[in-house]
């Protein structure tokens, strides 16, 4: 795998609205914007914290798989992204090893990214994301 590096760590909460301000007022990151994302049923906050961003991730249906997380395990860490420069590549990659897959073709994510997720069977019961950005942004 070509990781570049972790590109963010979702959070799943109950409401942005009454997580915001956490995040913006009390540890000073810049909100980079909300964002719906009908094709994962969340709501997303995005925040930059240097090289990295912190997502806030609210489900906007309760076949939400974050709305499932939550009533699960409560808010808190939901996943962590990797920065890779294909998300295809990786995905061929990772089932050349075996690895189990959640999504087996790229699929799309916030902000215009690519993503697939690995199995947290697969990743020492950590919900691991991979991440493509469009070209563009790589550019800059």
């Amino acid at each position: 795998m070509s990781v570049t590096g972790i590109d963010h760590i979702g959070i799943a909460v109950e409401s942005l609205e009454e997580s915001i301000s956490f995040y913006r007022d009390n540890l000073g990151l810049k909100l980079l914007g909300i964002e719906e994302v009908p094709s994962q049923k969340v709501r997303v906050a995005v925040f930059s914290a240097g090289e990295s961003m912190i997502e806030l991730l609210e489900p906007t249906s309760e076949e939400s798989p974050i709305a499932k997380a939550i009533e699960k395990r409560g808010e808190g860490i939901h996943h962590i992204a990797y920065s890779v420069a294909s998300v295809s590549d990786e995905i061929d990659s990772m089932k050349s090893k075996g690895i189990r897959m959640i999504d087996n073709a790229p699929r799309k994510g916030a902000g215009g990214t690519r993503i697939a997720f690995i199995h947290p069977a697969a990743s020492g019961k950590v919900l691991t994301e991979l991440c493509e950005h469009p070209k563009a942004e790589k550019e800059n």
